[in-house]
């Protein structure tokens, strides 16, 4: 979720102390979707989000925080298009797909993403 990666790279009090002590301890791994980064890309585009920075720096941040970049694979796809539309958002969809092929844990505030029974954090 966008909205998780933001906050924490911008401190911000909105991210829950227990996903960012998850985020911070050296012991898990941590991944962004590069479905994520495009997602951030096309708002920016749109002028929907701005980081005063620009988005190259943001791109440096996710390096420097130890997030790996998780591509999307063909089984990624082939979830995404069994899962039923109780989220619509097709971003979040995709990570809701990368969650179930990988057994990952998705942080999330999304109450709907918790429908689709995968493991969350908040």
């Amino acid at each position: 979720m966008i909205h998780t990666l933001i906050w924490f790279l911008n401190g911000d009090e909105k991210l829950s102390k227990k996903v960012r002590f998850a985020i911070e301890n050296s012991e898990n791994e941590k991944f962004v979707s590069v479905g994520s980064v495009w997602e951030i890309a096309i708002k920016i585009s749109l002028d929907k989000f701005c980081f005063s920075k620009g988005f190259r720096h943001f791109l440096e941040l996710i390096d420097e925080n130890g997030f790996m970049i998780m591509p999307i694979t063909m089984e990624h796809a082939l979830i995404l298009s069994t899962l039923e539309f109780i989220h619509r958002d097709p971003f979040d969809r995709l990570l809701i797909s990368q969650c179930k092929a990988d057994n990952l844990t998705l942080a999330t505030i999304d109450e709907n993403i918790k429908k689709y029974q995968i493991r969350t954090i908040w």
